[in-house]
């Protein structure tokens, strides 16, 4: 099929080639397509005919790297530097777009479907990632031209910082760090507290596994979190505001650098803004990558200079955070949501979403599902649209276990309550939390005492140290968890795990010691079925934790051999077209032998 002769691109090109240069695709080779599509329209002359952009996140990180080609929209995915070459001649060169390396899903005969129509966007709404993948993030031009600080220019020429804060106020944002707080009563907090200086802080600690929201804004971006914190300074108050963001985000730190120096050349950062008198100020701290700074009060810490360590609260931030002084804090997605509540109203926001939480939520979908990536979408929409519509299932036929919300600090939802709508109080409700986004879909290969176990471990090594609950009980916790993943548990030892949990869950001092227990809540509460098989019956039902797992070779066995070539530890005798054994005690139960067997004579149980 070949392209409309004639039709341009808003920027008076003949085609618009945007390729993903986020860390995700630019690690696979993205970064090489670009350069090439670059050089071979330079040999050619064609600059003036063929623009070649790099831009953030697509969200669709399993089609990686992605490539669209506008006008159309033609949509390219999991393109390798050497398809460079055909996509140029064929399609930019020739008008006719290269079928094969489309994506399959939106070939309609002979119809290519544009990239919005994927299904994997079919349920989304975009509203904090409405410009990763259409804009250039390195150009504030071209954040400009997509309505870019005309918020910031509404604010600060034509509302009070009082009527800013009603704005979002009656928005109903809710903070999209994990707790949920209403933005807006953060904001008039602070804008009520007594002091001669305010700050205002970005918190873009990610520390999840898993999870890469606020990276991909970052990244793809930066300019809408940069407005979003000059706004959230004329709203309270402060000249001064601070990005806190990991240190191992080089791209996003890289973007984030540029993007503050492109602003403050073009006047909308630094020393009277837009001639209105008003300054603001905004600098960068990096992170070394503790998990606990993603906690408010520890993360001021650790911008101040000192070990971060939560304090004890009150008094709150808004009225001693930063060097004990009035500080606002939001995360990198409430910040991306702010400018389109100023442009649009609030009235426009609260018609997306469900009552108490509107708007929408990005959820980095991950784990065991076809479609990982991104995923956008207004609060209310069911876990099952989400895994099955937009995820497109689990991988290999295998059946849907649970899906882990709210990262370390969430809990495992099982398939019982695939059809509730997600926002902040559902999600509470059925023993997880919102948390920043992260979502881990788990088939039933999954062992759920193993999966309480890798977090409690997560939260051991993380755990700054400053409470006794949380420095103590969680490392009980998990000495208890390997206990039962070893086999060497007795049932008194599910009391104990639950007491500690209780302990630790009401005696902690942050919110992160306070979450901690809740991956063991939701799985003993879920899949006590697992528990006590694990304890009573020395079995692991998913065949996941080695010292509960034996690996045996039936009747069926044919005598190729396969098994015992395979085998890293040749611990499998037999001759050929005889009856192979495995030596249970040199074992190391990899499970390579049930892998390369052709007749499935290995059984695990």
């Amino acid at each position: 099929m070949s392209a409309r002769l004639g039709k341009r691109t808003p920027g008076g090109y003949k085609y618009e080639v945007m390729v993903c240069r986020d860390t995700g695709c630019s690690s696979n080779k993205g970064d090489k397509v670009m350069e090439r599509l670059q050089d071979l329209v330079r040999e050619r002359g064609l600059e003036h005919e063929i623009s070649i952009k790099r831009t953030g996140c697509f969200g669709f990180c399993a089609a990686g790297p992605i490539l669209v080609v506008y006008p159309e929209g033609t949509f390219y995915s999991r393109i390798k530097p050497e398809d460079a070459q055909r996509i140029f001649e064929e399609h930019l060169i020739g008008d006719a777009p290269v079928k094969d390396l489309i994506y399959p899903a939106n070939i309609l005969e002979d119809k290519f479907l544009p990239l919005h129509e994927a299904p994997f966007y079919k349920y989304q709404k975009k509203i904090v990632l409405r410009n990763t993948g259409l804009i250039n993030p390195e150009s504030l031009d071209e954040y400009i031209a997509m309505d870019g600080y005309q918020a910031l220019h509404k604010v600060l020429t034509a509302m009070t910082p009082e009527e800013v804060i009603e704005e979002v106020k009656k928005s109903g944002l809710r903070g999209r760090g994990g707790a949920g707080f209403p933005t807006g009563l953060k904001w008039q907090y602070t804008r009520e507290a007594v002091g001669d200086q305010k700050y205002v802080v970005c918190n873009a600690d990610e520390g999840d596994p898993g999870a890469f929201m606020d990276r991909s804004v970052l990244e793809g971006d930066p300019h809408s979190v940069i407005e979003a914190m000059i706004i959230n300074g004329y709203a309270v108050g402060a000249d001064q505001g601070y990005i806190y963001v990991r240190a191992e985000y080089p791209g996003a730190v890289h973007r984030l650098n540029e993007a503050i120096a492109n602003a403050k050349a073009y006047g909308l950062l630094g020393q009277n803004i837009f001639g209105t008198g008003f300054n603001f100020e905004l600098e960068l701290r990096l992170g070394a990558g503790a998990f606990v700074c993603g906690e408010g009060t520890a993360l001021v810490q650790s911008i101040e200079g000192h070990r971060g360590m939560p304090r004890v609260k009150p008094p709150r931030m808004a009225q001693a955070g930063l060097w004990l002084k009035p500080t606002v804090l939001n995360n990198v997605e409430t910040y991306a949501n702010i400018a389109p509540i100023i442009l649009k109203g609030a009235d426009w926001f609260r018609t997306i979403g469900t009552e108490k939480s509107p708007g929408t939520k990005v959820f980095a979908l991950g784990g065991n599902i076809n479609n990982v990536g991104l995923v956008e979408v207004p609060m209310g929409t069911t876990l099952r649209q989400i895994i099955y519509e937009i995820g497109g299932g689990i991988p290999n036929g295998r059946q849907f276990k649970a899906v882990q919300t709210g990262g370390p600090s969430g809990g495992c939802i099982t398939a019982a309550h695939l059809d509730t709508p997600i926002d902040f109080d559902n999600l509470t409700s059925i023993g997880s939390m919102m948390g920043s986004g992260g979502m881990i879909v788990m088939d039933d290969h999954t062992c759920m005492v193993d999966v309480s176990r890798f977090y409690m471990d997560f939260i051991v090594e993380e755990s700054c140290g400053k409470c006794t609950p949380c420095r103590e009980g969680t490392k009980r916790m998990l000495e208890i968890l390997e206990k039962i993943t070893e086999g060497k548990a007795v049932e008194e030892d599910l009391t104990t795990l639950h007491e500690l949990a209780e302990t630790v869950a009401h005696a902690s001092l942050c919110g992160l010691g306070e979450s901690a227990p809740n991956p063991v809540f939701s799985t003993m509460a879920n899949f006590a079925d697992e528990y006590h098989a694990h304890v009573v019956d020395k079995k692991c039902p998913a065949g996941v934790c080695t010292e509960l797992t034996t690996y045996f070779i039936t009747d069926q066995c044919i005598g190729c051999t396969k098994c015992a070539r395979n085998c890293p530890v040749s611990c499998i005798s037999g001759t050929v077209k005889q009856l192979h054994v495995i030596d249970q005690e040199a074992c190391i139960k990899c499970g390579t032998c049930a892998e390369v067997c052709p007749v499935g004579a290995v059984i695990r149980r």
